[in-house]
C-alpha cells in the first residue's frame, strides 16, 4: 500500500476543491433560508477573513499546498525505483513550477493583454514556487536540517514582519497598509498588485512561510510512508494537536492572518491539514471504506482542471439554461439554493466525464 497511490490524498484534495467548486456558495445560500442567516457563523465561514482571523475558506489554499507537499515523497520514491536520475526530477520540478506560474497568469487574465496592470502573483504561482523550493530541499537534505530551515523561516519571517513598511512610518507593521510584504511588492511591481492599498496576498516575501506549509506536508508524507497504519493515524492526530497548540500560542504575538501567511497561520492550518488527512487516511486507507469517497476522488484527480475551467468557461450560464424553469417556480431564496446545487453538480458531472474518459490534467 505504501508504494501505491493513497486514495485518501485524492479524496482530501477533492474535498478541498469542492469548497471552491461551489460548496461554499451552496452553504451560504442554504443559510439564507433562515432569517438573517447570511450573518450567521456558518455563512461567515464561507468567505475569507477580512484581515486577522481564520475561517473555513482560509484553509482551502494552504490545505492544497500541504497536500502537494505530501505527494512528493511518494512520487520521488517512485521515480528513484524506476531508475530515473535526480537530475531529471529537478528538471521536472522546475518545469512544473514554471507551468503553474504561467497558468496563474492566464487565470489572472493574460489574454486581456492589459500588461500595464496585469497581476503576476497568483494562487497557482505560489503553489508552484513554494512546492518546488520545498521539493528541492527535500531532495538534498535529511529531515533534521529541513526542520531547522523550516523553524528559521518561521521565526525569521515573524521578525521581518515586525519591521513594517519604511515608506509608511508610524503605521501598524501588521496592518494592510503598513506591512513589509506590501512594501517589497510596491518596490518590485507597484502597478501589478491585487489591492489598491499596494498589497498582494500572494506577494514575494510571504512566499517564504508558504514554503514551510509545503515542507510540513512533506514531513507528513515521509512519516506516512513508514510504520504501521493504525499507529500512524494516532501519531498524526497527536502531531496535529501539537501544531495547533504551538500556533495558538504564537497567535498571541503574531495574529493568524492568511493574507500575510503569518507563522502562526502556518502552524494552525497545518494542524487542520494533518488532522483532516489523518481522518481521511484512517477511513479510506486503514479501514478500507472507499466507496463514499469516490465523488471526492473524481474531483481530486482533476483539481487544477476544475480550477481553470471555472475561470475560462461560464458554467453559471449553462446552469441557468437547465434550471431557470424550475427556479422560477419557487421563492428567491430557494431558487438560489437550487442554482448553487446545480452549479456543483454540473462541475462534478464534467469531471466525471473526464474521469470516465481517463482524461487527467497532470502537471
Amino acid at each position: 500500500m505504501e508504494n501505491n497511490r493513497l486514495k485518501s490524498l485524492d479524496a482530501l484534495r477533492g474535498f478541498d476543491m469542492l469548497w471552491i467548486m461551489g460548496l461554499g456558495a451552496l452553504v451560504f445560500e442554504a443559510c439564507q433560508l433562515w432569517p438573517d442567516g447570511g450573518n450567521c457563523w456558518l455563512a461567515r465561514q464561507m468567505e475569507h477573513a477580512s484581515w486577522n482571523g481564520l475561517t473555513i475558506f482560509d484553509t482551502i489554499f494552504p490545505l492544497f499546498l500541504f497536500i502537494s507537499g505530501m505527494t512528493f515523497p511518494f512520487s520521488l520514491a517512485k521515480r528513484r525505483e524506476k531508475g530515473l536520475s535526480d537530475g531529471s526530477t529537478v528538471k521536472k520540478v522546475l518545469i512544473r513550477a514554471l507551468i503553474m506560474v504561467a497558468l496563474g497568469v492566464v487565470y489572472n487574465g493574460f489574454f486581456e493583454l492589459n500588461f500595464a496592470t496585469m497581476r503576476f502573483y497568483s494562487v497557482l504561482g505560489r503553489i508552484g514556487v513554494a512546492w518546488a523550493l520545498a521539493a528541492l530541499l527535500y531532495m538534498r537534505l535529511s529531515w533534521k536540517p529541513r526542520a531547522v530551515i523550516a523553524a528559521v523561516i518561521l521565526v525569521g519571517y515573524n521578525l521581518l514582519l515586525l519591521i513594517g513598511a519604511p515608506d509608511r512610518p508610524g503605521t501598524d507593521p501588521l496592518s494592510l497598509e503598513g506591512n513589509l510584504v506590501g512594501y517589497i511588492d510596491r518596490l518590485i511591481m507597484p502597478n501589478h498588485l491585487l489591492y489598491s492599498a499596494g498589497f498582494d496576498p500572494e506577494g514575494l516575501l510571504s512566499t517564504l512561510p508558504a514554503i514551510v506549509t509545503a515542507m510540513l506536508g512533506q514531513f507528513t508524507g515521509e512519516f506516512v510512508r513508514g510504520g504501521k497504519a493504525k499507529q500512524k493515524t494516532l501519531w498524526l492526530f497527536a502531531g496535529a494537536a501539537v501544531l495547533l497548540g504551538l500556533g495558538l500560542i504564537w497567535n498571541q504575538w503574531l495574529p493568524l492572518n492568511k493574507k500575510l501567511w503569518t507563522s502562526s497561520f502556518v502552524l494552525v492550518v497545518a494542524a487542520y491539514s494533518v488532522a483532516m488527512f489523518a481522518l481521511f487516511y484512517y477511513l479510506i486507507d486503514v479501514r478500507g471504506w472507499k466507496k463514499w469517497a469516490f465523488p471526492l476522488e473524481v474531483i481530486g484527480l482533476n483539481s487544477i482542471t476544475i480550477y481553470m475551467v471555472q475561470r475560462i468557461i461560464s458554467i453559471a450560464s449553462a446552469n441557468r439554461f437547465f434550471l431557470d424553469g424550475v427556479a422560477g417556480m419557487v421563492s428567491e431564496p430557494v431558487a438560489s439554493v437550487i442554482y448553487a446545487t446545480g452549479y456543483v453538480l454540473l462541475c462534478w458531472l464534467l469531471l466525471y466525464f473526464l474521469y470516465r474518459k481517463k482524461v487527467f490534467l497532470k502537471i
